[in-house]
């Protein structure tokens, strides 16, 4: 865990005179599970949507694995080893699980326009092994016996834990989960915990943001604090839980 996989330094957003981000720098190390908090209109989602090349900053360094991401388009991120679900959960819904996360593989089937057009032994192949990759990842969240259900069919834990089987198809180094616990009951919030967990134990690097601070204190190896666009603490859970700063925004400044 001593090499970082995603190194954020001085980067800054503004959009016209609104500055949204000012002077953000922190590091993800590898192997790691990385929680970003803070309060509604911190700029959170700025952030990912930063790293993802959906937004470019204005000012500082976005460095995944040594190589800047600034300028980048976001397939290119995706590539690069990044990847991301989102806080309103997108599947496919009238696909089953296991096309859902063969969706994921797309970039990595190198069979070509003519093997698809005249169904090569090269296209079967790959297709085959797409297959049982997506099994494999399906069975990775607990799904792999619902792979030909309809994911519309799905629970909302389950249609969250199929978000992430179809992240993990892309092949990235570091996932990124934008509120995965948003709408969830305190069951399926501990069982995707122990999720979150095998997918770090697996190798992954996770980086999320998240509003449930008992999911995230439980969770995390270190957090970063944003408020107001600039951040406020970094530490480990205990250093953020009891540091004054976040408890002020959090909780506001008694009146003397």
């Amino acid at each position: 865990m001593s090499a970082n996989l995603l190194s954020i330094r001085n980067v800054g957003k503004r959009f016209g005179g609104l500055h949204v981000l000012q002077d953000v720098s922190f590091e993800v190390p590898a192997g790691s599970i990385y929680g970003l908090i803070g309060p509604n209109g911190a700029g959170k989602t700025t952030v990912f949507n930063l790293i993802t090349g959906l937004l470019e900053p204005t000012a500082g360094h976005i460095d995944f694995q040594g190589d800047s991401l600034v300028g980048l388009e976001p397939h290119r991120i995706t590539h690069k080893g990044i990847a991301r679900t989102f806080q309103n959960i997108r599947i496919f819904k009238e696909m089953d699980l296991l096309e859902n996360v063969m969706v994921g593989m797309h970039d990595h089937l190198d069979y070509g326009g003519f093997g698809l057009f005249f169904n090569s032994p090269a296209c079967r192949a790959a297709e085959k092994r797409a297959r049982e990759r997506a099994r494999e990842l399906l069975s990775w969240v607990g799904l792999d016996k619902k792979a030909d259900m309809l994911a519309d069919n799905l629970s909302y834990g389950d249609q969250r834990k199929l978000e992430f089987a179809r992240a993990l198809a892309t092949e990235p180094k570091l996932l990124l989960l934008d509120e995965p616990v948003a709408g969830m009951n305190p069951s399926e919030k501990t069982i995707l915990m122990e999720e979150i967990n095998n997918i770090r134990n697996r190798g992954y690097g996770v980086f999320m943001i998240e509003h449930d601070m008992r999911f995230v204190m439980g969770l995390c190896d270190r957090i970063a604090v944003l408020n107001f666009g600039r951040i406020i603490a970094e530490g480990t859970p205990d250093e953020v839980r009891t540091n004054p700063d976040v408890i002020e925004a959090y909780l506001g400044k008694e009146d003397e």
